[in-house]
C-alpha cells in the first residue's frame, strides 16, 4: 500500500520538477532577462546563463532519478537519499518564493507558483517519510 502511495506522490513531484526544469530552460528568453543587464557585463550574463542551465538541468535530473528509483527495484536507502536531497531543493525554493517572491507583478502567478512549489515539496516529503518508515523494503 505504501509503495503505491510513494509512486503516486513521487510521480506528481517528479512531473512538477521535470516540468519546471524544462520550462526554466526558456525562461531567460521568455522574460528577456538579458535585456535588463548591461551588455558589457559579459561575465554576469555568462554566470546567469550557467546558473539557469544548471538549475534547470538539476530539476529535470532529480525528477528523473526519483522516478527511476520509485519504479525500479527496491532500494530504500538510495531512494531516501535522493528524496531527502530533492526535499531540500524544493524547501529552498519555497523559502525563496516566500522571502523574494517571483511573479509579484500578478498575485495569481505569485501564489500559484508558491502553491505548486509547496505541493511538490509536500509530495516529496510525504514520500520520504513513507520510505523511511517502510519496514517491508530492504535497506
Amino acid at each position: 500500500m505504501r509503495n503505491v502511495a510513494v509512486r503516486i506522490l513521487v510521480s506528481f513531484g517528479s512531473l512538477a520538477s521535470i516540468g519546471f526544469g524544462i520550462w526554466h530552460f526558456w525562461v531567460p528568453a521568455i522574460w528577456k532577462w538579458y535585456s535588463f543587464m548591461d551588455p558589457t557585463a559579459t561575465e554576469l550574463i555568462i554566470a546567469v546563463r550557467a546558473i539557469n542551465v544548471f538549475f534547470s538541468l538539476s530539476l529535470v535530473l532529480f525528477g528523473l532519478m526519483n522516478l527511476f528509483l520509485a519504479f525500479g527495484p527496491p532500494a530504500r536507502f538510495s531512494m531516501a537519499v535522493v528524496l531527502a536531497a530533492t526535499c531540500l531543493l524544493w524547501a529552498c525554493r519555497v523559502a525563496m518564493q516566500l522571502i523574494y517572491p517571483q511573479g509579484s507583478m500578478n498575485p495569481t502567478i505569485q501564489y500559484s507558483m508558491l502553491a505548486t512549489f509547496c505541493l511538490a515539496l509536500g509530495a516529496y516529503a510525504v514520500s520520504l517519510v513513507l520510505v523511511l518508515t517502510d519496514k517491508t523494503v530492504p535497506r
